[in-house]
């Protein structure tokens, strides 16, 4: 498996001159910095300048600096789940204000370039290498691009929800989510009932999502918005989006399937669980009231401390290890790239403005007073 950071490259060679495919980047800075929520929520941190900053590690930990005070009613995290196009992100982000949480919108083929800044977004070559419209207009693509897009939307939900971990624990402010890498399953089960994807595939995912979700806990609470497969595929086709008008009924009853009948009873165990029907609108305040009735007794979030706290901060603020954690060395064509195509890659994404030194390193994007850094 090959991972290309930002302005970091560490390759894995699997057989011969093969790598596989998964391109992520180096958040820079890191989440609990660069996100903003609703509200001024203080943060403990040490000295941090534009250019070097002093990460939370043992010493603060040595020095005092602990996570359990910080934590109030709301510290939680919050998934809201559903079908395609079934309200999630305009309950999740009422909700969030409602609470003072702060709302993380669903990442998106791109999410790397929106945490780092970018102008605009980067070429597909930079991200994925999948398209999303794609998927819907052939998702049968020979060149294995259902698979690609599969990957690659574990592998930025798992970085966004250590993003939510990290500013929870960063700032006592809980973050409310569309989706989880917890849920991310019910897509690679309608994928591959529709014959989109190939079983080898299926069982490289559930490798991955074996190696790297046991090191998260799951959301403190899950709300469920239920619509029916046919409600969904109308308001796609209401949508105006191109790409959204022929999706199959059987993909979206599949999704609805597979939440229903694995993902539900599964997270039931672990977290709290609320289901609305969403073929009438939600009403926040009812959720809201119905989230201040849950006791939130069970789960393994009942079981942390300010020593296990302090080993999961470690582990989400380092986002080249939490991408490891989605790192298997495993050929598959969908996947891999042979070492040429690769280098091509590598060297038009050093080429770009701003990328070929350490972010504040580079004249090319007007960084000044470099040889003082």
């Amino acid at each position: 498996m090959f991972m290309f950071y930002r302005g970091v490259c560490s390759p894995f060679f699997s057989g011969t001159a093969s790598m596989a495919l998964t391109v992520i980047r180096l958040l820079v800075p890191g989440a609990a910095a660069a996100l903003k929520a609703g509200n001024l929520v203080q943060k403990a941190s040490f000295h941090t300048s534009s250019v070097r900053g002093l990460e939370y590690g043992w010493l603060a930990y040595l020095l005092g600096e602990r996570t359990t005070p910080r934590l109030k009613k709301y510290s939680k995290i919050i998934s809201v789940d559903g079908n395609l196009a079934s309200g999630k992100g305009a309950l999740a982000q009422k909700l969030a204000d409602k609470l003072g949480m702060l709302y993380m919108p669903e990442a998106d083929t791109f999410y790397m370039d929106k945490m780092t800044k970018e102008k605009e977004p980067l070429s597909v070559d930079f991200n994925g290498m999948c398209s999303l419209e794609k998927f819907y207009t052939n998702p049968k693509a020979a060149d294995g691009n259902s698979y690609r897009l599969q990957l690659w939307m574990y592998n930025v939900r798992v970085l966004q929800y250590s993003d939510a971990i990290e500013h929870l624990l960063t700032t006592g402010q809980g973050v409310i989510l569309e989706r989880s890498p917890f849920s991310d399953m019910v897509f690679l089960d309608a994928m591959f009932k529709q014959g989109y994807i190939r079983q080898e595939c299926v069982e490289h995912y559930n490798e991955i999502k074996h190696n790297s979700i046991c090191e998260f806990l799951p959301p403190h609470l899950v709300i469920y918005l239920d619509l029916p497969a046919e409600e969904v595929q109308k308001k796609l086709r209401d949508s105006g989006k191109s790409y959204l008008q022929n999706v199959p009924l059987q993909y979206l009853k599949n999704i609805d399937d597979s939440y229903k009948k694995s993902f539900l009873p599964e997270i039931r165990e672990t977290s709290e669980l609320l289901i609305y029907d969403a073929t009438q609108d939600v009403d926040a305040e009812k959720v809201a009231e119905d989230i201040e009735y849950l006791k939130f007794d069970k789960g393994l979030w009942l079981e942390q401390n300010d020593v296990t706290y302090h080993n999961m901060r470690m582990l989400v603020q380092d986002k080249q290890g939490v991408s490891n954690l989605t790192n298997i060395p495993k050929f598959l064509p969908e996947i891999t790239v042979g070492g040429l195509d690769f280098d091509q890659k590598y060297y038009a994404y050093k080429s770009l403005p701003g990328k070929k030194y350490a972010p504040g390193y580079n004249e090319d994007v007007g960084d000044k007073n470099i040889w003082l850094k």
